[in-house]
Protein backbone atom coordinates (compact mmCIF):
# COMPACT_ATOMS: atom_id res chain seq x y z
CA UNK A 1 0.00 0.00 0.00
CA UNK A 2 3.34 2.38 0.60
CA UNK A 3 3.75 2.30 -3.07
CA UNK A 4 0.10 3.04 -4.29
CA UNK A 5 0.18 5.99 -1.28
CA UNK A 6 3.36 7.33 -2.67
CA UNK A 7 2.12 7.59 -6.21
CA UNK A 8 -1.11 9.21 -5.19
CA UNK A 9 0.75 12.08 -3.27
CA UNK A 10 3.01 12.63 -7.13
CA UNK A 11 -0.89 13.05 -8.72
CA UNK A 12 -1.54 15.26 -6.28
CA UNK A 13 1.07 17.43 -6.22
CA UNK A 14 1.05 17.36 -9.65
CA UNK A 15 -2.74 18.53 -10.13
CA UNK A 16 -1.49 21.42 -7.35
CA UNK A 17 1.39 22.15 -8.88
CA UNK A 18 0.23 22.45 -12.81
CA UNK A 19 0.66 25.14 -15.04
CA UNK A 20 -1.86 24.03 -17.66
CA UNK A 21 -4.61 26.17 -16.32
CA UNK A 22 -2.05 29.22 -16.75
CA UNK A 23 -0.88 28.43 -20.01
CA UNK A 24 -4.76 27.97 -20.81
CA UNK A 25 -5.58 31.44 -19.36
CA UNK A 26 -2.36 32.94 -21.42
CA UNK A 27 -4.17 31.32 -24.86
CA UNK A 28 -7.46 33.13 -24.22
CA UNK A 29 -5.53 37.06 -23.16
CA UNK A 30 -3.20 36.58 -26.33
CA UNK A 31 -6.47 35.87 -28.41
CA UNK A 32 -8.22 38.95 -26.73
CA UNK A 33 -5.86 40.87 -27.19
CA UNK A 34 -5.94 40.16 -31.14
CA UNK A 35 -8.95 40.54 -31.46
CA UNK A 36 -9.44 43.83 -29.82
CA UNK A 37 -6.43 44.89 -32.07
CA UNK A 38 -8.19 43.92 -35.64
CA UNK A 39 -11.88 45.40 -34.45
CA UNK A 40 -10.16 48.33 -33.82
CA UNK A 41 -7.33 48.32 -36.97
CA UNK A 42 -9.07 45.47 -39.01
CA UNK A 43 -5.97 46.64 -41.82
CA UNK A 44 -3.66 45.04 -39.14
CA UNK A 45 -5.35 41.65 -39.64
CA UNK A 46 -2.24 40.11 -41.07
CA UNK A 47 0.35 41.78 -38.73
CA UNK A 48 -1.94 40.89 -35.57
CA UNK A 49 -2.21 37.19 -36.65
CA UNK A 50 1.49 36.85 -37.38
CA UNK A 51 2.71 38.16 -34.00
CA UNK A 52 -0.36 35.59 -32.51
CA UNK A 53 1.31 32.82 -33.62
CA UNK A 54 4.52 32.15 -31.66
CA UNK A 55 1.99 33.19 -28.09
CA UNK A 56 -0.34 30.40 -28.98
CA UNK A 57 2.24 27.87 -30.23
CA UNK A 58 4.33 28.33 -26.79
CA UNK A 59 0.78 27.95 -24.74
CA UNK A 60 -0.25 24.81 -26.92
CA UNK A 61 3.60 22.89 -26.10
CA UNK A 62 2.81 23.92 -22.40
CA UNK A 63 -0.58 22.86 -22.61
CA UNK A 64 0.67 19.89 -23.75
CA UNK A 65 3.80 19.00 -21.58
CA UNK A 66 1.49 19.51 -18.60
CA UNK A 67 -0.67 16.83 -20.25
CA UNK A 68 1.68 14.67 -20.69
CA UNK A 69 3.28 14.64 -17.35
CA UNK A 70 -0.07 14.28 -15.92
CA UNK A 71 -0.91 11.05 -18.27
CA UNK A 72 2.57 9.55 -17.13
CA UNK A 73 1.86 10.18 -13.60
CA UNK A 74 -1.56 8.52 -14.03
CA UNK A 75 -0.39 5.41 -15.62
CA UNK A 76 2.08 4.83 -12.94
CA UNK A 77 -0.37 5.12 -10.04
CA UNK A 78 -2.53 2.31 -12.36
CA UNK A 79 0.05 0.17 -12.64
CA UNK A 80 0.58 0.59 -8.72
CA UNK A 81 -2.99 -0.22 -8.25
CA UNK A 82 -3.00 -3.17 -10.59
CA UNK A 83 0.42 -4.61 -8.61
CA UNK A 84 -1.92 -4.59 -5.46
CA UNK A 85 -4.77 -5.87 -6.67
CA UNK A 86 -3.91 -8.18 -9.22
CA UNK A 87 -7.26 -9.15 -10.36
CA UNK A 88 -10.20 -7.15 -11.31
CA UNK A 89 -12.99 -6.78 -8.96
CA UNK A 90 -15.67 -9.35 -9.46
CA UNK A 91 -18.98 -8.23 -11.07
CA UNK A 92 -21.94 -9.43 -9.33
CA UNK A 93 -25.72 -9.52 -9.61
CA UNK A 94 -26.42 -8.46 -6.19
CA UNK A 95 -25.88 -4.73 -5.36
CA UNK A 96 -26.87 -4.25 -1.89
CA UNK A 97 -27.16 -0.20 -2.00
CA UNK A 98 -28.87 0.18 -5.28
CA UNK A 99 -32.45 0.14 -3.83
CA UNK A 100 -30.94 2.88 -1.50
CA UNK A 101 -30.34 6.01 -3.53
CA UNK A 102 -31.54 8.07 -0.91
CA UNK A 103 -28.99 6.72 1.55
CA UNK A 104 -26.30 6.99 -1.55
CA UNK A 105 -26.73 10.78 -1.73
CA UNK A 106 -27.10 11.59 1.78
CA UNK A 107 -24.26 10.03 2.78
CA UNK A 108 -22.09 12.02 -0.15
CA UNK A 109 -24.08 15.18 0.25
CA UNK A 110 -23.09 15.00 4.50
CA UNK A 111 -19.50 13.90 3.57
CA UNK A 112 -19.02 17.08 1.29
CA UNK A 113 -20.38 19.34 4.01
CA UNK A 114 -17.83 17.52 6.78
CA UNK A 115 -15.41 18.43 4.55
CA UNK A 116 -15.61 22.04 3.96
CA UNK A 117 -16.90 21.80 0.38
CA UNK A 118 -20.59 23.87 0.74
CA UNK A 119 -20.20 25.15 -2.70
CA UNK A 120 -19.21 21.21 -4.04
CA UNK A 121 -22.52 20.25 -1.69
CA UNK A 122 -24.88 22.70 -3.02
CA UNK A 123 -24.02 21.66 -6.71
CA UNK A 124 -24.74 17.88 -5.56
CA UNK A 125 -27.97 18.70 -3.94
CA UNK A 126 -29.07 20.94 -6.36
CA UNK A 127 -28.06 18.44 -8.93
CA UNK A 128 -30.21 15.71 -7.09
CA UNK A 129 -33.17 17.85 -7.11
CA UNK A 130 -32.72 18.31 -10.95
CA UNK A 131 -32.90 14.23 -11.67
CA UNK A 132 -35.95 14.00 -9.15
CA UNK A 133 -37.72 16.81 -10.71
CA UNK A 134 -37.08 14.65 -14.33
CA UNK A 135 -38.18 11.44 -13.11
CA UNK A 136 -41.81 12.61 -11.99
CA UNK A 137 -41.97 14.81 -15.15
CA UNK A 138 -41.07 11.51 -17.40
CA UNK A 139 -43.66 9.50 -14.52
CA UNK A 140 -46.90 12.21 -15.43
CA UNK A 141 -46.35 11.76 -19.02
CA UNK A 142 -47.11 8.34 -18.95
CA UNK A 143 -50.12 8.65 -16.20
CA UNK A 144 -48.41 7.27 -13.39
CA UNK A 145 -49.13 9.33 -10.11
CA UNK A 146 -45.31 9.05 -8.34
CA UNK A 147 -44.79 10.69 -5.16
CA UNK A 148 -41.07 10.77 -5.03
CA UNK A 149 -38.93 11.93 -1.13
CA UNK A 150 -36.71 14.44 -0.82
CA UNK A 151 -33.43 12.80 -2.73
CA UNK A 152 -31.41 13.63 0.16
CA UNK A 153 -33.85 12.44 2.73
CA UNK A 154 -33.99 15.71 4.20
CA UNK A 155 -36.89 18.50 4.52
CA UNK A 156 -35.54 21.95 3.45
CA UNK A 157 -35.29 23.21 6.73
CA UNK A 158 -32.92 20.47 8.47
CA UNK A 159 -31.21 20.55 4.73
CA UNK A 160 -30.45 24.68 5.57
CA UNK A 161 -29.80 23.70 9.58
CA UNK A 162 -27.23 21.41 8.69
CA UNK A 163 -25.09 23.68 6.07
CA UNK A 164 -25.13 26.36 8.90
CA UNK A 165 -24.47 23.86 11.75
CA UNK A 166 -21.16 22.83 9.41
CA UNK A 167 -20.50 26.18 8.51
CA UNK A 168 -20.39 27.02 12.08
CA UNK A 169 -18.26 23.72 13.07
CA UNK A 170 -15.68 24.89 10.77
CA UNK A 171 -15.19 28.37 11.32
CA UNK A 172 -14.44 27.24 15.16
CA UNK A 173 -12.06 24.53 13.32
CA UNK A 174 -10.45 26.90 11.80
CA UNK A 175 -10.08 29.16 14.78
CA UNK A 176 -8.35 26.31 16.69
CA UNK A 177 -6.40 25.29 14.04
CA UNK A 178 -4.78 28.17 12.03
CA UNK A 179 -5.31 30.99 14.73
CA UNK A 180 -4.77 28.88 18.32
CA UNK A 181 -7.76 30.84 19.21
CA UNK A 182 -10.04 28.66 21.49
CA UNK A 183 -12.45 31.67 22.81
CA UNK A 184 -15.05 30.32 19.91
CA UNK A 185 -14.98 26.46 20.64
CA UNK A 186 -15.38 27.58 24.32
CA UNK A 187 -18.55 29.73 23.59
CA UNK A 188 -19.93 26.62 21.54
CA UNK A 189 -19.79 24.48 24.58
CA UNK A 190 -21.06 26.36 27.02
CA UNK A 191 -23.71 27.41 25.20
CA UNK A 192 -24.29 23.48 24.64
CA UNK A 193 -23.23 22.41 28.12
CA UNK A 194 -26.40 20.43 29.39
CA UNK A 195 -26.32 18.63 26.42
CA UNK A 196 -22.91 18.03 26.82
CA UNK A 197 -22.76 17.42 30.66
CA UNK A 198 -25.58 14.82 29.89
CA UNK A 199 -23.37 12.73 27.36
CA UNK A 200 -20.69 12.81 30.26
CA UNK A 201 -18.12 15.21 27.76
CA UNK A 202 -15.47 16.47 29.47
CA UNK A 203 -14.89 19.20 26.47
CA UNK A 204 -15.55 22.42 27.77
CA UNK A 205 -12.88 21.76 30.32
CA UNK A 206 -10.15 20.40 27.41
CA UNK A 207 -10.69 23.61 26.12
CA UNK A 208 -10.28 25.80 29.08
CA UNK A 209 -6.95 23.86 30.11
CA UNK A 210 -5.50 24.03 26.73
CA UNK A 211 -6.54 27.91 27.19
CA UNK A 212 -4.90 27.84 30.33
CA UNK A 213 -1.78 25.91 29.42
CA UNK A 214 -1.75 28.09 26.31
CA UNK A 215 -1.46 31.65 28.71
CA UNK A 216 1.13 29.97 31.17
CA UNK A 217 3.49 28.80 28.24
CA UNK A 218 3.58 32.79 26.56
CA UNK A 219 6.38 33.57 29.31
CA UNK A 220 7.58 37.47 28.70
CA UNK A 221 5.24 40.47 28.62
CA UNK A 222 6.51 43.69 26.74
CA UNK A 223 8.84 44.57 29.90
CA UNK A 224 10.35 41.24 29.21
CA UNK A 225 9.34 39.34 32.62
CA UNK A 226 9.34 35.74 32.53
CA UNK A 227 6.53 35.05 35.23
CA UNK A 228 3.89 37.59 33.21
CA UNK A 229 2.79 34.05 31.56
CA UNK A 230 1.62 31.73 34.71
CA UNK A 231 0.39 35.40 36.45
CA UNK A 232 -1.98 35.44 33.49
CA UNK A 233 -2.72 32.15 33.38
CA UNK A 234 -3.90 32.39 37.54
CA UNK A 235 -6.04 35.05 37.04
CA UNK A 236 -7.85 32.93 33.89
CA UNK A 237 -7.91 29.90 36.30
CA UNK A 238 -9.27 32.16 39.30
CA UNK A 239 -12.05 33.60 37.10
CA UNK A 240 -13.22 30.02 34.79
CA UNK A 241 -12.11 26.75 36.50
CA UNK A 242 -14.35 27.49 39.60
CA UNK A 243 -17.50 25.74 37.63
CA UNK A 244 -15.17 22.99 37.40
CA UNK A 245 -13.76 22.26 40.81
CA UNK A 246 -15.88 19.33 42.06
CA UNK A 247 -15.55 16.97 39.04
CA UNK A 248 -11.35 17.80 37.75
CA UNK A 249 -10.22 19.19 41.24
CA UNK A 250 -6.89 17.02 41.06
CA UNK A 251 -6.13 18.13 37.74
CA UNK A 252 -6.78 21.76 38.61
CA UNK A 253 -4.48 21.67 41.47
CA UNK A 254 -1.84 19.97 39.34
CA UNK A 255 -2.30 23.16 36.42
CA UNK A 256 -1.70 25.39 39.63
CA UNK A 257 1.02 23.69 41.24
CA UNK A 258 3.17 24.11 38.07
CA UNK A 259 3.19 26.93 38.74
CA UNK A 260 6.05 27.82 41.11
CA UNK A 261 7.92 25.50 38.35
CA UNK A 262 7.90 28.07 35.39
CA UNK A 263 11.76 28.73 35.50
CA UNK A 264 12.10 24.91 35.23
CA UNK A 265 9.22 23.61 34.20
CA UNK A 266 10.78 20.37 31.98
CA UNK A 267 12.28 18.87 35.12
CA UNK A 268 9.27 19.68 36.94
CA UNK A 269 6.43 16.52 37.40
CA UNK A 270 4.05 18.71 35.41
CA UNK A 271 5.87 18.92 31.74
CA UNK A 272 4.19 16.14 30.43
CA UNK A 273 0.89 18.73 30.85
CA UNK A 274 2.21 21.65 29.22
CA UNK A 275 5.28 19.69 26.65
CA UNK A 276 2.18 18.40 24.64
CA UNK A 277 2.85 18.26 21.11
CA UNK A 278 -0.24 17.63 19.90
CA UNK A 279 -2.64 18.74 22.24
CA UNK A 280 -4.39 21.33 19.48
CA UNK A 281 -4.94 18.67 17.19
CA UNK A 282 -6.74 16.40 20.24
CA UNK A 283 -8.76 19.19 21.14
CA UNK A 284 -9.77 19.63 17.79
CA UNK A 285 -10.79 16.00 17.18
CA UNK A 286 -12.98 16.32 20.66
CA UNK A 287 -14.69 19.01 19.26
CA UNK A 288 -15.87 17.74 16.23
CA UNK A 289 -17.02 14.50 17.53
CA UNK A 290 -19.00 16.28 19.99
CA UNK A 291 -20.16 18.61 17.88
CA UNK A 292 -21.57 15.94 15.46
CA UNK A 293 -22.98 13.75 18.52
CA UNK A 294 -25.15 16.76 19.76
CA UNK A 295 -26.21 16.65 15.76
CA UNK A 296 -26.88 13.20 15.97
CA UNK A 297 -24.05 12.05 13.30
CA UNK A 298 -21.23 9.98 14.00
CA UNK A 299 -17.26 11.80 14.61
CA UNK A 300 -16.51 10.40 10.90
CA UNK A 301 -18.09 10.42 7.99
CA UNK A 302 -20.06 7.05 6.85
CA UNK A 303 -18.76 7.61 3.27
CA UNK A 304 -15.11 7.31 4.63
CA UNK A 305 -15.69 4.87 7.01
CA UNK A 306 -17.36 2.74 4.35
CA UNK A 307 -15.59 3.55 1.79
CA UNK A 308 -11.71 2.67 4.16
CA UNK A 309 -13.30 -0.46 5.36
CA UNK A 310 -14.51 -1.62 1.86
CA UNK A 311 -10.65 -1.44 0.74
CA UNK A 312 -9.14 -3.10 3.91
CA UNK A 313 -11.21 -6.09 3.50
CA UNK A 314 -11.29 -6.23 -0.10
CA UNK A 315 -8.22 -8.27 -0.25
CA UNK A 316 -9.55 -10.94 1.89
CA UNK A 317 -12.91 -10.56 -0.90
CA UNK A 318 -10.69 -11.18 -3.49
CA UNK A 319 -8.74 -14.13 -2.13
CA UNK A 320 -12.70 -15.93 -1.19
CA UNK A 321 -13.65 -14.84 -4.68
CA UNK A 322 -10.45 -16.92 -6.40
CA UNK A 323 -11.15 -19.68 -3.90
CA UNK A 324 -14.69 -19.77 -4.81
CA UNK A 325 -13.91 -20.18 -8.57
CA UNK A 326 -11.35 -22.89 -7.77
CA UNK A 327 -13.47 -24.82 -6.21
CA UNK A 328 -16.65 -23.92 -8.31
CA UNK A 329 -18.76 -23.23 -5.23
CA UNK A 330 -20.73 -20.25 -4.58
CA UNK A 331 -22.10 -18.25 -0.95
CA UNK A 332 -25.55 -17.86 -1.60
CA UNK A 333 -26.52 -15.63 1.92
CA UNK A 334 -26.79 -11.96 1.40
CA UNK A 335 -26.35 -10.78 4.38
CA UNK A 336 -23.40 -12.44 5.97
CA UNK A 337 -20.12 -13.40 4.71
CA UNK A 338 -18.31 -16.73 5.05
CA UNK A 339 -14.86 -15.18 6.39
CA UNK A 340 -14.04 -12.71 8.90
CA UNK A 341 -13.46 -9.69 7.48
CA UNK A 342 -9.95 -8.26 8.64
CA UNK A 343 -11.10 -4.44 10.01
CA UNK A 344 -9.43 -3.17 13.27
CA UNK A 345 -11.42 -2.30 16.50
CA UNK A 346 -12.35 1.38 15.58
CA UNK A 347 -14.26 -0.30 12.70
CA UNK A 348 -16.34 -2.58 14.55
CA UNK A 349 -19.92 -0.23 15.35
CA UNK A 350 -22.08 -3.70 16.54
CA UNK A 351 -21.32 -6.13 19.09
CA UNK A 352 -21.05 -9.59 18.57
CA UNK A 353 -23.08 -11.81 20.80
CA UNK A 354 -22.48 -15.82 20.75
CA UNK A 355 -25.28 -17.67 22.76
CA UNK A 356 -23.77 -19.15 25.53
CA UNK A 357 -26.32 -22.28 24.97
CA UNK A 358 -25.92 -22.89 21.79
CA UNK A 359 -22.71 -21.29 20.96
CA UNK A 360 -23.47 -19.31 17.95
CA UNK A 361 -23.57 -15.97 16.77
CA UNK A 362 -26.97 -14.78 16.92
CA UNK A 363 -28.53 -13.06 13.94
CA UNK A 364 -31.80 -10.83 13.13
CA UNK A 365 -33.16 -14.13 13.23
CA UNK A 366 -32.05 -15.34 16.13
CA UNK A 367 -31.73 -12.53 18.40
CA UNK A 368 -30.46 -12.29 21.55
CA UNK A 369 -33.03 -12.74 24.54
CA UNK A 370 -32.78 -11.25 28.20
CA UNK A 371 -34.46 -13.46 31.11
CA UNK A 372 -36.22 -12.10 34.17
CA UNK A 373 -33.30 -12.66 35.96
CA UNK A 374 -31.00 -10.46 33.23
CA UNK A 375 -28.70 -13.62 31.69
CA UNK A 376 -29.09 -13.57 28.07
CA UNK A 377 -29.46 -16.81 25.52
CA UNK A 378 -30.23 -16.74 21.70
CA UNK A 379 -33.83 -16.75 21.08
CA UNK A 380 -33.84 -20.48 19.30
CA UNK A 381 -31.99 -21.44 22.70
CA UNK A 382 -34.85 -19.84 24.55
CA UNK A 383 -37.74 -21.67 22.48
CA UNK A 384 -36.19 -24.84 23.03
CA UNK A 385 -35.32 -24.84 26.54
CA UNK A 386 -38.57 -23.72 27.82
CA UNK A 387 -40.95 -25.54 24.94
CA UNK A 388 -43.89 -22.85 25.43
CA UNK A 389 -43.70 -22.97 29.63
CA UNK A 390 -42.23 -21.97 32.87
CA UNK A 391 -38.54 -23.54 32.69
CA UNK A 392 -35.22 -22.56 34.83
CA UNK A 393 -32.73 -20.35 33.89
CA UNK A 394 -29.97 -22.82 32.27
CA UNK A 395 -27.13 -20.38 34.55
CA UNK A 396 -29.17 -19.35 37.90
CA UNK A 397 -32.48 -21.32 40.13
CA UNK A 398 -34.70 -18.45 38.87
CA UNK A 399 -38.06 -19.68 36.87
CA UNK A 400 -39.48 -17.52 33.99
CA UNK A 401 -42.41 -17.80 31.20
CA UNK A 402 -40.66 -17.47 27.49
CA UNK A 403 -42.98 -14.43 26.96
CA UNK A 404 -41.38 -12.65 29.90
CA UNK A 405 -38.14 -12.07 28.18
CA UNK A 406 -37.47 -9.06 26.24
CA UNK A 407 -35.41 -8.56 22.88
CA UNK A 408 -31.64 -7.27 23.35
CA UNK A 409 -30.54 -4.75 20.79
CA UNK A 410 -26.47 -4.76 20.47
Amino acid sequence: MEAIKKEHDKVWNNSKQSKTVGHVDDMIRSLQRARDAIAEDPNSRQITLAKLQNPVKSSFDGIFTGLKDTHGLHNKYTRALDKVFKDKVPSTDIDALSAHPTLINRAIYLHLLREGLFDVASAFHSEALERQNLREETAAQFGLDVSMEHPLGLDQNSEEDIQEQFSNMYHILSELRDSHNLQPAIDWARSNASALEARGSNLEFELCRLQFVNLFMERRDDDGHDFAGPMRALQYAQTEFQSFRGRYLVEIQQLIGAIPFCSNLDDSPYSTRFNNSTAWEEVATSFTREFCSLLELSADSPLYVAATAGAIALPTLMKLQTIQKQKRTEWTSQNELPVETPLPPSYRFHSIFVCPVSKEQTTDQNPPMMLPCCHVIAQESLQKLSKGAKFKCPYCPVESHPKEAKRVFL
